[in-house]
């Protein structure tokens, strides 16, 4: 279905962004001051992309597995991106791939009617259309974070 194809293409195109400028990071546990690492950054981007996968698309609760991949909560106590260090790049490309692979499975199903199907959640509605450009650009503005991790190191 084009309408599909060519947001994901987005979201594709975003995602192979923020590959290229995590690979130019030798320590994705460093901190710069006032910046987050490009680990937690890595995790939140995956971690977000799930959550709105199961919250607002599917509307179903996480997996089982992902638990394993997010030991963690997204955020602290105090709101802020959770610190996350000591995993390795492998990881964290294994985590992003893995949570991918169920948002590409879950819309390669969809039907043009389901893609534009209004979810109506208690804050707020929203279509699968809407969050794979919300997600776009949410990728689109970590992977600028990436860049400015780049030219620091």
């Amino acid at each position: 279905m084009p309408e599909v194809g060519v947001l994901l293409a987005a979201l594709h195109e975003a995602r192979r962004r923020t590959l290229n400028w995590a690979s130019k990071i030798s320590d994705l546990d460093a901190v710069s001051v006032g910046q987050h690492s490009a680990a937690t950054l890595l995790y939140h981007v995956a971690a977000i992309e799930l959550d709105w996968l199961y919250a607002e698309v599917r509307q179903e609760h996480f997996p089982a597995e992902a638990s394993e991949w997010f030991p963690l909560d997204v955020r602290d106590s105090e709101g802020r991106l959770s610190v996350v260090t000591g995993e390795t790049a492998e990881r964290h490309l294994a985590r992003l791939s893995w949570v991918r692979g169920l948002l590409d499975d879950t819309y390669s199903r969809m039907t043009l009617e389901e893609f534009r199907r209004i979810r109506v959640l208690e804050a707020y509605d929203v279509t699968p259309e809407w969050v794979l450009m919300h997600l776009s650009l949410h990728e689109a503005h970590h992977e600028g974070q990436l860049a400015a991790l780049d030219a620091s190191d």
